[in-house]
């Protein structure tokens, strides 16, 4: 067994493991936020009940994503030494930031936000949870920041001497177009997965037999709030990922091509046609069969019909010719592993658009109903059921998807024209100890998933908690015999 394999398997199952939680948090913090916000205004106890139910899913979440994170930055020192030797000027401090500003800012204010229910004035208190939204927002544009150098490095210079990168613009780290247009859509997929979160929930207490008659209008609302978040998220991720496909072109055509199994370079003039679906041999390296849809692929790279595109096989020639003057930029192959590059693509793409068919239908069946009691298509009905079981999960499947074909898409690269994968892995690393931490850490990682989902389904399944008509949790309206308790 290989370390360089090893340590690329245990950073992959750590790094898509955890950020299953990422978007969660992401989008649910906003439409918890929103939940308080909406209750404070109307005053209506189901917007309450709305917020205190989705608050302690968020909650549960928000836990489990903390403790698999921490995982992700010990690796760089366990198994990517010299990697993290070689940019950790410029990476640290993105990812420090992080850590003091943007994390602080979330623990901080989501404790004073669950445990001062009744012990702060409500505007003060319903601003914790959108200082909190804002935090993961801060935590996830540095930390995109320093991935987006990985994928397209500014703002350094190459000592020779010590053999380092070094940090010479932190603003032109910040303002990476990569991390310009990728901020944007991983944002916006995040409040897809949010809404979708809230929708499944919604759906499931529609259905469900032992849901109180009283309590359908709330859930309605609930649905509804979901399933445009999902509609109105979606169509941002489209619009920020056709820019991000612009961007990716310029800085990383090896992505493009290998994304779209394009083998031979489409000229000017031609326009080169989007792949559907491709059948190529097993290795990847020659197409054998496709469904395409013409010149559309010329529009997504450039802007035009018949923009030029490179194909796989001459970016190969072109960066053989430029990289292989260095150690640590020279490799045989500079091609990603194309069926997984191609597939997780359309995986991603596919069961996003799914996910919006779901929320589509669901706003359809919901027409016209809201706070009436009246039953609406999505009551008693199983398959609807089924599609809040399976709306939960497209977003977040498409989440992981893309986040593969964003780093194996790079490959063999890990920091793009500066470093490859093979040589940024500890030296003094066995492939003994490697497997052993993969080994812990999967496991440990296995038993937090089965922790994760009995909570959620728990909490979930029981509901929103009933509160009084006329609930105030503003301290000046509370006497010295009521209970200051919120907790989870």
């Amino acid at each position: 067994m290989d370390p360089l394999d090893l340590a690329r398997w245990q950073f992959g199952i750590t790094t898509v493991y955890h950020f299953f939680f990422v978007p969660i948090t992401i989008g649910l913090s906003l439409l918890v936020a929103v939940m308080q916000t909406v209750w404070m205004r109307t005053r209506n106890p189901q917007w309450l009940r709305l917020t205190k139910f989705f608050g302690k899913l968020f909650t549960i979440n928000f836990a489990l994503g903390l403790v698999t994170g921490i995982v992700q930055e010990f690796q760089f020192g366990m198994n990517w030494s010299d990697y993290s030797r070689f940019v950790g000027d410029i990476f640290g401090a993105p990812l420090a930031i992080e850590a003091l500003l943007a994390f602080f800012l979330e623990s901080t204010f989501l404790g004073l936000w669950l445990f001062g229910w009744g012990r702060i004035p409500e505007k003060l208190h319903a601003s914790f949870i959108w200082l909190v939204h804002i935090g993961t927002v801060l935590s996830a544009y540095f930390i995109l920041a320093a991935n987006s150098f990985m994928q397209n490095p500014v703002g350094y210079t190459l000592n020779e001497a010590n053999g380092r990168a070094e940090l010479t613009d932190f603003v032109a780290v910040l303002t990476n177009p990569v991390q310009l247009v990728t901020f944007p859509h991983v944002l916006s997929a995040a409040y897809m997965t949010g809404g979708a979160f809230v929708l499944a929930f919604a759906i499931w207490h529609l259905w469900r037999q032992g849901t109180a008659q009283s309590d359908k209008p709330m859930y309605r609302r609930a649905a509804k709030v979901g399933a445009w978040t999902v509609l109105l998220a979606s169509l941002a991720v489209i619009v920020s990922g056709d820019f991000q496909g612009k961007v990716m072109t310029e800085v990383q055509p090896m992505k493009m091509a290998a994304a779209e199994g394009l083998y031979e370079d489409v000229p000017e003039g031609v326009g080169a046609p989007f792949s559907i679906i491709t059948v190529g041999t097993l290795d990847g390296s020659e197409e054998i069969w496709a469904v395409t849809v013409p010149k559309l692929l010329s529009y997504l790279a450039t802007g035009s019909l018949e923009g030029a595109v490179e194909g796989i096989d001459h970016i190969q020639e072109r960066y053989q010719l430029t990289y292989a003057g260095s150690e640590l930029t020279a490799v045989d192959d500079y091609r990603p592993v194309v069926p997984v590059t191609y597939w997780s693509f359309r995986l991603m793409m596919g069961l996003g658009f799914v996910g919006m068919a779901i929320a589509a239908a669901v706003l359809w069946a919901l027409r016209g109903k809201g706070d009436e009691s009246g039953e609406t298509r999505l009551e008693g009905n199983v398959w609807w059921a089924r599609a809040g079981a399976v709306v939960l999960f497209l977003p977040l499947l498409a989440n992981s998807f893309g986040w593969i074909f964003t780093e194996m898409g790079r490959q063999p690269w890990l920091v793009m024209g500066l470093m490859t994968t093979q040589t940024g892995v500890s030296p003094g690393t066995t492939a003994g100890e490697v497997l052993t931490s993969m080994v812990l850490f999967t496991l440990v990682y296995g038993a937090l998933a089965v922790v994760m989902v009995m909570l959620t389904l728990r909490y979930g399944r029981a509901g929103a908690e009933q509160v009084p008509e006329d609930a105030s949790y503003d301290p000046a309206t509370r006497s010295e015999d009521d209970a200051f308790v919120f907790t989870y």
